[in-house]
């Protein structure tokens, strides 16, 4: 879908803020948690999901095993990434998750887009892809968003954020918020 490449090329747009910290939220394999540790060295990049944590992270990278919203110190930083991780909740979870926004000053986030085109491109890939991917996909889709339903399930725009989103022509719905 491109979102990794979105992910880091819209990081690299506030080096103030990812000197800060960057935090990923449900990091699982750790894979965009090392693309983010070699675009910024310098920073501290905090991985967030109940897995345990992927053999020989670098140096700069802080994995917190657990489940986040029992977390004692919520995290914080400059930047908050979130990739394909937000369509898993809902309601009083998502209003959580805005309040821990708070303590960033960016947020980027990529998620499903809730349409037609991206199941019939999903549809389209089932010869090439395994029953399970060819399940998830379409649960993942039905989960995801429409535009500016994430920020205001999160409660974003009453929380002072500008926020600006687009989709991606393959089923990704892009959400950038800043501090106003």
């Amino acid at each position: 879908m491109g979102n990794e490449r979105w992910v880091l090329a819209t990081a690299r747009r506030f080096p103030e803020a990812a000197a800060l910290g960057i935090t990923e939220l449900g990091a699982g394999d750790g894979h965009l948690t090392r693309a983010l540790s070699r675009l910024h060295p310098e920073t501290e990049i905090t991985a967030l999901d109940l897995a345990p944590p992927p053999p020989d992270l670098p140096e700069n990278v802080v994995w917190r095993q657990g489940d986040l919203f029992r977390s004692p110190t919520p995290p914080e930083g400059g930047i908050l990434i979130a990739n394909l991780f937000l369509h898993h909740f809902e309601g009083d979870a998502l209003r959580a998750l805005g309040t821990l926004a708070e303590g960033f000053r960016v947020l980027i986030f990529c998620e499903p887009l809730r349409a037609r085109l991206p199941h019939l491109l999903g549809y389209a890939a089932h010869p090439f892809i395994n029953r399970v991917t060819r399940h998830d996909m379409h649960v993942s889709i039905d989960a995801g968003f429409v535009p500016n339903e994430l920020p205001r399930l999160m409660d974003l725009p009453g929380k002072r954020w500008g926020i600006k989103e687009h989709s991606s022509w393959r089923g990704a719905l892009r959400v950038l918020g800043c501090r106003a």
